[in-house]
């Protein structure tokens, strides 16, 4: 069906000065769906909006979710990106992906959504002599999106491939100030010998560069996925305030303590806390 106020040319009158033209409504909203259609959001994720989401009396979950709204309203005038902690299930997809989609609604700007497990196979598969795709050409968008989405961060083991992957992916984009959003299931733990920490999992270098680039939110909270219903705040609330206390953390390894030296001495860190 024709648009009866551009005949389908993309140009109307503007609304205050006749003489002048603008870009027509439907030519914005067919720009937007084209540049959501392009950000690889999973179909699990594609109607996500931070409207949707069951929130409940848990300060920290309710503290990130404003940080969410306030990035959206800001960008691309923001100083930081996100980065989302915490155990799986808790939402913190739902919320870097909604903020995504709002983004690209509201600002009409190119995004981009990865699980890093995903990027890093993807890019790996360039390395098949059969394929026409090269890494550049798996890279270039990832570094050049004006908003990146990286899920799960650290679930990948870090081999120092892998940790040489994404510094090269993080520090490329703090350099541009392009925002990134984060989520790990990886607590941020001042025990750097914890094998479950954020710290042990992505590597020194990497968390110094994401205390730099982004606002830490952690929280907890129960599994959304454990409900077969929709649950309500009152039922969440009722899961996390009868949920135990974490267990104790694991001891990193031998090589993944050898890693964090490496990483402090290239840095020059005398000891203390990443950013602290």
């Amino acid at each position: 069906m024709s648009c009866e106020r551009c005949h389908d040319t993309g140009w109307c009158a503007a609304a205050t000065d006749a003489t002048r033209v603008e870009r027509c409504e439907c030519w914005r909203q067919g720009v937007v769906q084209t540049l959501l259609s392009g950000a690889r959001i999973p179909p699990r994720y594609r109607d996500c909006e931070l409207a949707s989401f069951v929130t409940y009396e848990n300060e920290q979950l309710l503290r990130a979710v404003e940080k969410a709204r306030q990035f959206i309203e800001l960008f691309p005038v923001v100083d930081k990106g996100l980065l989302l902690i915490g155990p799986p299930g808790i939402g913190k997809t739902h919320i870097a992906v909604a903020t995504l989609r709002q983004v690209v609604l509201d600002k009409g700007v190119r995004g981009l959504y990865y699980d890093t497990r995903s990027l890093l196979s993807t890019i790996r598969a360039t390395y098949n002599p059969v394929t026409r795709t090269s890494e550049v050409d798996v890279l270039r968008p990832v570094m050049e999106a004006e908003l990146l989405v990286l899920d799960d961060l650290g679930a990948e083991r870090l081999t120092d491939w892998v940790e040489e992957t994404m510094n090269l992916v993080v520090n490329t984009r703090y350099n541009d100030r392009r925002p990134t959003i984060f989520t790990s299931n990886y607590e941020d733990l001042s025990d750097s010998e914890a094998l479950d920490s954020l710290l042990v999992r992505v590597g020194f270098r990497m968390h110094s560069r994401l205390r730099e680039m982004c606002e830490f939110l952690e929280y907890s909270g129960p599994d959304y996925r454990d409900f077969e219903f929709t649950p309500s705040s009152e039922d969440l609330y009722r899961a996390w305030s009868a949920q135990p206390r974490r267990k104790l953390p694991v001891r990193a390894s031998t090589r993944a303590r050898a890693q964090l030296k490496r990483g402090k001495t290239e840095l020059g860190w005398t000891g203390g806390r990443a950013g602290g």
